[in-house]
């Protein structure tokens, strides 16, 4: 089983990975080990997680989720899906009704 985790940091900032143990991987970036970025921005919060059978589906979720604005990370942590839906189809797209 593989998961991609979006951590809430300290600072405010989310930072989106992915792993095939997911209580290993957070001791890891607790203890700085998995990501200097994490590290230095520590306490974070585990916010939102989604698993998958194949690495690649993860490593595929996780690239796809890094190239999204905030308010569309932010959508998906609050399980916000008419957000979600109206992000997709451009960043303004929800503004604009």
């Amino acid at each position: 089983m593989f998961h991609v985790y979006i951590l809430r940091c300290r600072d405010g900032s989310l930072y989106v990975g992915h792993t095939d143990d997911l209580e290993k991987r957070m001791t890891e970036h607790a203890e700085g080990v998995a990501s200097a970025y994490t590290f230095a921005r520590r306490p974070f919060e585990l916010v939102w997680t989604e698993e998958f059978g194949r690495r690649d589906e993860a490593f595929e979720r996780e690239r796809r989720i890094k190239g999204w604005v905030r308010r569309k990370k932010e959508a998906l942590i609050r399980g916000d899906v008419e957000t979600l839906r109206c992000l997709a189809r451009g960043p303004n797209r929800h503004e604009r009704g």
